[in-house]
C-alpha cells in the first residue's frame, strides 16, 4: 500500500534525527520539547496554535507485532484494533483487550487479512463498530459477545479513525474531513472540515473525543491536535515526538505515533504508535 510504504520511507528518515530527554517511568516531570513539533513549525500557521505540555506518567509495555489503527478504553479495559500491514506478515487485523501486563491483546474479532485492512473501533449503545481501509465497509459487533450482528458503507471513502461524542460515529478518512454517522441508520449527519488558521489540517487519523473536544493523531507526525467539534478550527498541539524517540530507542522498528485512549472514569490518557514496545500514560490539560 502507497500510505505504508511512505510511511516506512518516513521512519527510515527520522530514525537519524536527534534523542530527545523523557522523564522517567512512574515520574510526574514534563517531558522536554513540549510544544509545537519540527513538522509542526514547518506548516503554513501551526506557530500560532497553543501548544499544550504533558507529562509522563507511567510506561506500559505494548506489543510490537501491533500495527495500531484504534484505541480506547471501554468499561475500564483498553482495547486495540490493527492492521495487518503489506510486507510486514506478522500483522493482523484484529481487535481485542490489552492485556497491560505484556501488552498483548486478547482477541475478541479478527477480519481476513487477504481481504481486509482493519482500522479503528468504537463502542456506542451495546455496540462495536470497526472500519477496514479501502474497502468502504464497516463492521458491526454485539459488545458484549463480539459476534458480528452487521456491516455498513461509506462510499468514496477510505476508513481511519473511528470515535463517538456519545450521540454519533465520527469517522476520519486521511482528509481533513471528519464523517459524523447516525448510529441508528448509518446515514451521515453532517461533515466537518478541520482547519489549521484557514489551513486544511489533512491527514486526519486516529480520534478520540475528550471532555467536549476532539483529538486527532495525523499521519506520519508524532503530535496530536486538539479540534473544537463546532467550529472545526484546531485549538491545540501536543508534541509527542519525545516518546517516538524514546520507543524508536526501545524499538528500532516501532513507526509514527497512531493511538489515543482516554478513561473518563479515571481520567487517565494512553498513547502509543504502529509496532511501538510501550504504551505510555500521559498527563496533559484538556
Amino acid at each position: 500500500m502507497n500510505r505504508i510504504i511512505s510511511t516506512l520511507f518516513i521512519v527510515l528518515a527520522l530514525s537519524g534525527c536527534s534523542n530527545e530527554s523523557i522523564a522517567p517511568s512512574g515520574g510526574l516531570e514534563p517531558i522536554s520539547g513540549t510544544g509545537a513539533t519540527p513538522e509542526a513549525n514547518q506548516s503554513k500557521s501551526a506557530n500560532s496554535v497553543p501548544s499544550l505540555n504533558f507529562a509522563l506518567v507511567k510506561t506500559l509495555p505494548h506489543d510490537t507485532n501491533s500495527f495500531t489503527e484504534g484505541f480506547l478504553v471501554h468499561n475500564g479495559q483498553l482495547f486495540e484494533s490493527t492492521g495487518a500491514s503489506d510486507g510486514l506478515d506478522q500483522t493482523r487485523s484484529l481487535f481485542g483487550i490489552v492485556n497491560l501486563k505484556t501488552g498483548r491483546i486478547e482477541t475478541k474479532a479478527e477480519l481476513d487479512r487477504k481481504l481486509y485492512f482493519g482500522e479503528g473501533i468504537v463502542f456506542l449503545k451495546n455496540k462495536v463498530y470497526q472500519l477496514t481501509y479501502k474497502n468502504q465497509i464497516g463492521f458491526i459487533y454485539d459488545a458484549n459477545t463480539f459476534k458480528k450482528t452487521g456491516q455498513f458503507s461509506y462510499l468514496n471513502k477510505e476508513g481511519w479513525g473511528l470515535t463517538t461524542d456519545g450521540t454519533s460515529l465520527i469517522m476520519s478518512d486521511g482528509t481533513d474531513k471528519l464523517t459524523y454517522f447516525d448510529p441508528l441508520d448509518l446515514k451521515v449527519v453532517k461533515t466537518l472540515s478541520v482547519s489549521n488558521n484557514g489551513y486544511a489540517e489533512d491527514n486526519l487519523n486516529e480520534l478520540e473525543y475528550i471532555r467536549g473536544y476532539l483529538y486527532a493523531n495525523i499521519w506520519t507526525k508524532n503530535y496530536l491536535v486538539k479540534i473544537d467539534p463546532v467550529s472545526g478550527k484546531i485549538v491545540g498541539l501536543l508534541d509527542l515526538s519525545s516518546l517516538y524517540y524514546e520507543a524508536k530507542k526501545k524499538y528500532s522498528n516501532s513507526m509514527e505515533m497512531n493511538g489515543i485512549a482516554y478513561d473518563s472514569l479515571t481520567d487517565k490518557i494512553y498513547v502509543t504508535g504502529k509496532l511501538w514496545p510501550a504504551i505510555y500514560q500521559i498527563n496533559f490539560p484538556h
